[in-house]
């Protein structure tokens, strides 16, 4: 039986992960050693570590109902438990957004969040931090029979009045397809909770994969948290079709408004025509059989914009029933392994160079400092033994005028260091501009001003321009940003040539930063924000609280999340662009210290200059062998950042 893929890739790139947190973790540990850590330095590797540690790949499956996309969640990620554990079956299965996670800090449960919440403004990231507010139900992993009872529970409903599922969101009074769902007594069935987390062992989950299973297209537009920030930021978004069908009118309209690439990235988009086996028939030949696939095929990528090569017809249920009952022929057949290769292939790949990329400009910075300590001790020790050495043979009045030569340094460095502690004067003014611009206490008081305009707007006219004025404001703010940091890299800039030509303080370029993938962030949302409600349809269609509470709720916490990635981003950026600096300040001061206290000694006589000599040959030969560690270090972390599949999977 032929492995999964997927699994076999991601296995290779957890070990790739945890490889180069063991790496960064000895680099740590070598810093302490050498004693060439401080707080600074470790507060960023701290950071990158817990990064690399939280690190998730999220896989979102989209479907209409009766697609069989639930099964399809079985066959690629559950077949080993040999039962269906997600619950599948004719009609609708999934009833509210589901995801599928491990978080080792948390009891195997599901947690449920209940529809009544849909009542208020809060978003369901919010609710995560209020675990009282949610439904647990705690089942065994060693139980099969146990984990498909509690999966069931995912997918209860009610019966609700008519006005109770208007006020959810969940009725519309003006569509024919609402009408029909309405029971003889008048009451309507809805999902009895609005969000569920599924938190088990499974070895992906451990992993660090997240899968996102969500309800039928009509309940997509329902929940602005799925379109706004749980499907544009999933790493591949799997858009599951029905093979006898095709694409749909309302498939299409979901597919361009809330997955295609013209508001996100097409990166890691993929189409899948499920239920193959429907159009196996035994009065038909093979070749007829693939023929009338393959123009199904190439129409839905044609109606989709993909490329045929982004449509995968499988069967989902052959391909489960296949991987339980262990057999071959049909797991071919069925073609899932396919559309397995194919995630590995481009999921797995993509994501790894965003992780590696952002490591590594990290690490090669962090590592660039450590080097410039080191190559300023090794110059000071240098320095000090020319000094000494230039001693030997010579008499008092030379030895008192080398001392009063280095006091003399001392004194116009610490002239410097009045100059140094006047920069970071105007360093933290400009951080403090910097802070006002993107603090998150005036960008949660423009919210709530803004929250307030809007419900108290009696036109559609005031609701448009109210959110129009909230993101140009958020632009603006952004733009002013850019100023504020240019300032400080110019600063920095000149006082690095100042110092460097003063007191031969090695120069050292500070980095370059733009707030441009915060407004591209910002753009999106504006353009998601247009895109639903700037017509006079959707205006109308919308009543004003729905607007005002669920959209704009959503829509305002992922502006406050894109503002805190901005503002930890700055931070780092700013301690990145200053220390580098405060570390070879603290260094030169603390080797003429040094130099100074080694000249008095032989002054004084209280040590031999040979003794001295001696002591400082062993220092540079001591500061010469951290270097090289340092070389070596370097280049284990650039095999660590390495990345090629291992030579099983290739071969698999």
């Amino acid at each position: 039986m032929a492995d999964n893929k997927l699994a076999q890739h991601f296995a290779v790139y957890s070990e790739w992960r945890k490889a180069l947190v063991d790496t960064i973790c000895d680099y740590r540990s070598w810093l302490n050693e050498q004693e060439l850590n401080d707080a600074q330095v470790d507060q960023r590797i701290q950071q990158l570590l817990e990064r690399l540690r939280e690190d998730k790949l999220n896989v979102a499956f989209v479907a209409e109902f009766s697609r069989g996309k639930s099964e399809l969640i079985n066959a690629i990620f559950f077949a080993g438990y040999g039962t269906r554990l997600l619950p599948s079956s004719a009609g609708r299965t999934t009833m509210c957004p589901t995801e599928l996670l491990y978080d080792k800090t948390k009891p195997t449960s599901i947690m449920m969040l209940p529809i009544e919440t849909r009542l208020s403004d809060a978003t369901t990231s919010e609710y995560k931090r209020y675990p009282e507010e949610w439904k647990t139900v705690t089942f065994d992993v060693d139980s099969n029979e146990s984990m498909v009872d509690a999966f069931k529970e995912v997918s209860n409903t009610k019966s609700v009045s008519v006005q109770e599922a208007e006020k959810y969101g969940l009725f519309d009074p003006n569509s024919a397809d609402d009408a029909l769902g309405l029971n003889k007594d008048g009451t309507i069935d809805v999902p009895c909770w609005r969000y569920a987390v599924i938190n088990f062992p499974h070895p992906l989950l451990e992993q660090g994969l997240v899968i996102l299973d969500t309800p039928g297209l009509n309940a997509i537009g329902t929940e602005p948290e799925l379109t706004l920030n749980m499907l544009p930021n999933a790493h591949a978004v799997l858009f599951i079709l029905a093979a006898d069908t095709g694409v749909t009118k309302s498939e299409i309209d979901v597919w361009r408004q809330y997955i295609s690439g013209t508001r996100w990235k097409q990166k890691g988009r993929l189409a899948v025509l499920n239920k193959i086996d429907g159009l196996w028939d035994e009065l038909k030949s093979e070749t007829e059989i693939q023929k009338e696939l393959t123009k199904q095929i190439k129409t839905s990528a044609e109606l989709l914009g993909l490329d045929i090569h982004q449509i995968f017809p499988v069967s989902a249920q052959k391909g489960l029933l296949a991987k339980v009952n262990n057999d071959p022929a049909l797991l071919v057949k069925s073609r899932v392994l396919e559309l397995e290769k194919a995630l590995s292939e481009e999921l797995i790949p993509s994501k790894k160079e965003i992780v590696r990329d952002n490591t590594q400009n990290e690490i090669e910075d962090l590592i660039a400092n450590s080097q410039i300590i080191l190559e300023a001790r090794f110059s000071g020790i240098n320095d000090q033994l020319v000094e000494l050495r230039g001693l030997r043979g010579k008499n008092e009045d030379v030895v008192e005028h080398m001392m009063n030569k280095v006091k003399v340094d001392k004194e116009n460095f610490e002239k410097g260091l009045q100059r140094f502690q006047a920069l970071r004067s105007i360093f933290s003014q400009h951080t403090n501009r910097l802070f006002t611009l993107l603090g998150m206490e005036s960008l949660k008081s423009h919210v709530h001003k803004t929250r307030e305009t809007m419900i108290d707007a009696n036109f559609t006219k005031t609701i448009r321009g109210a959110m129009d004025n909230f993101f140009s404001e958020l632009k603006s703010r952004l733009i002013s940003s850019d100023t504020q940091i240019d300032e400080i890299k110019r600063m920095m800039d000149v006082m690095y040539e100042k110092f460097s030509k003063e007191h031969g303080l090695r120069k050292s370029e500070p980095p370059v930063f733009s707030t441009l993938r915060y407004q591209k962030e910002l753009s999106k949302l504006e353009r998601a924000y247009k895109e639903q409600f700037n017509t006079a349809f959707n205006m109308i269609a919308n009543e004003k609280m729905t607007l005002t509470s669920k959209f704009f709720e959503t829509l305002a916490s992922r502006v406050i999340h894109v503002f805190e990635v901005a503002n930890r981003d700055i931070e780092n950026w700013l301690k990145a662009v200053i220390a580098p600096m405060e570390s070879q300040v603290r260094e030169h001061q603390l080797q003429l210290r040094r130099r100074l206290e080694s000249i008095k000694r032989i002054y004084k006589a209280t040590d031999t200059l040979e003794d001295r000599i001696s002591e400082l040959e062993v220092i540079e030969k001591s500061i010469q062998a951290q270097l090289e560690d340092l070389k070596v270090l370097r280049m284990h972390m650039k095999n660590a950042l390495a990345f090629e599949p291992a030579a099983e999977v290739i071969a698999a």
